[in-house]
Formats: C-alpha cells, sequence, structure tokens
C-alpha cells in the first residue's frame, strides 16, 4: 500500500481493515485512530468512521473513513455483503452465536445433504427475518442486548431482507460451511437459528467472517495490528 500523507487522510480515504476475532469494531477504529494521530501526525479532531459494524465474535472487512469520505459511509453501508462461516446444527443459543451457553439440543439423525440443500431454496430472495434478542437494536429506549441481559422478554418486529446469494460450502455434520451474500440488516445469527429451524432441528453460529462489502474485498484488508505502512 503506497504511504498516504497527512493532506491525503484529511481530504478523504477509504480504509480496508480486516478485524480480528474478539476486537470490537470501536477497537479496531480506536487503534486506528491512535496511529493516525500519534504516529502519523493527524489532528485529534479529524473525522474517522466505519461503515458498518462487525460483532466482536466476527473477523473480517471493515470499512474506515477518513475526511471527507465520511459523507459516504452511508452509502457503504447501504450495498451488499458477503459472509463465510459456519453452523452448528442440532443446538441453540440465546444469542445465536456463541457469546451465549446452548440451552438447547435437538435431533439431527434426520438431516442428510439432500435436506440441507433443498433448505437453503427457503432463504433465497426476500425473506422475512428476526433479528436476536442479544443486537443492539433499539426498543423502549434500550438495546435489545440490555432487555436480554436483565432477563426482560420484549417482542422483536420482523424485518425484509434480501439472500441474494447462498451457497454450503462444506457439510461435516454437525457442522455446516456456507457463504451468503445479502442486503443491509440481515443478522447471519439470525439465519442460523431459522435454518435449523427449517430443518426441525436448531442450530447456531460458530464462526462468521465478512468477506465483502459491494465491490470492497478483505483480501484487499490490513489487519490493525500492523499499521506501520500507514
Amino acid at each position: 500500500m503506497e504511504k498516504l500523507t497527512i493532506e491525503n487522510y484529511q481530504e478523504g480515504q477509504v480504509l480496508l481493515v480486516d478485524k480480528p476475532l474478539t476486537w470490537s469494531s470501536f477497537q479496531a477504529v480506536n487503534k486506528l485512530k491512535y496511529h493516525l494521530i500519534n504516529k502519523v501526525g493527524l489532528p485529534k479532531k479529524f473525522k474517522i468512521g466505519h461503515a458498518g459494524t462487525l460483532d466482536p465474535l466476527a473477523t473480517g472487512l471493515l470499512i474506515v473513513c477518513t475526511g471527507k469520505f465520511t459523507k459516504t459511509i452511508s452509502e457503504i453501508q447501504g450495498q451488499a455483503k458477503e459472509y463465510t462461516g459456519t453452523f452448528y446444527i442440532g443446538a441453540t443459543t440465546p444469542s445465536y452465536d456463541l457469546e451465549t451457553e446452548i440451552d438447547e439440543t435437538f435431533p439431527t439423525v434426520h438431516i442428510d445433504e439432500a435436506l440441507i440443500h433443498e433448505t437453503v431454496k427457503q432463504f433465497l430472495g426476500e425473506i422475512d427475518q428476526k433479528p436476536p434478542i442479544f443486537s443492539a437494536i433499539k426498543k423502549d429506549g434500550k438495546r435489545l442486548y440490555e432487555h436480554a441481559r436483565a432477563g426482560e422478554e420484549v417482542e422483536i418486529a420482523f424485518r425484509k431482507t434480501t439472500i441474494y446469494e447462498f451457497e454450503i460450502t462444506r457439510i461435516a455434520l454437525p457442522e455446516i460451511d456456507f457463504r451468503v451474500k445479502c442486503s443491509k440488516g440481515t443478522y447471519i445469527r439470525s439465519l442460523a437459528f431459522d435454518f435449523g429451524k427449517a430443518m426441525q432441528s436448531g442450530s447456531h453460529l460458530t464462526a462468521l467472517r465478512r468477506t465483502k462489502i459491494g465491490d470492497y474485498s478483505v483480501e484487499n484488508a490490513f489487519s490493525p495490528e500492523n499499521l506501520e505502512h500507514l
């Protein structure tokens, strides 16, 4: 990557970050901001922000904009996203992923490759999806995860989302690997939960990596742990 000047960053840049596992999106942006201020020499109040949060338990593409390019954040957020990951079949968790412990187990003896591939077809196109209770969506002035951690039951409305592509890339039950291309607002954790339910079983997400946002690819991203080239 070509070294950029202070003026380049202030004028506006789109930086592709490969977010590590367990890091929050906020941590990744803060690490980048600290480096740009203290190592590159940008002023403390320069503009910087990310175009779409990635959960701490997910890795992959986080787009960070600086300067005038922060105005394009909403446009970037609206673009299609691609993910790869793993569903664990036969068990659910309250968060639909590994943030919480398994709360229920289900039979899997009836599940074979034919059923898996047939079930995929149910999720192509526009679908109704209910966001996880462990999410940052606000309800009655509080984040849903705050309601969940307080043990409060809340009614969550379904949302329209679109699955453009849904491919199974490996079957080694109880694990299924997948690749999904979807619209803004899609929860892959909810897709995992609904996929298991559609097979008369249960499922939760055990791995997730965001590989693309629009034409931006994680292949061209850098790790926030290695910022010297900036």
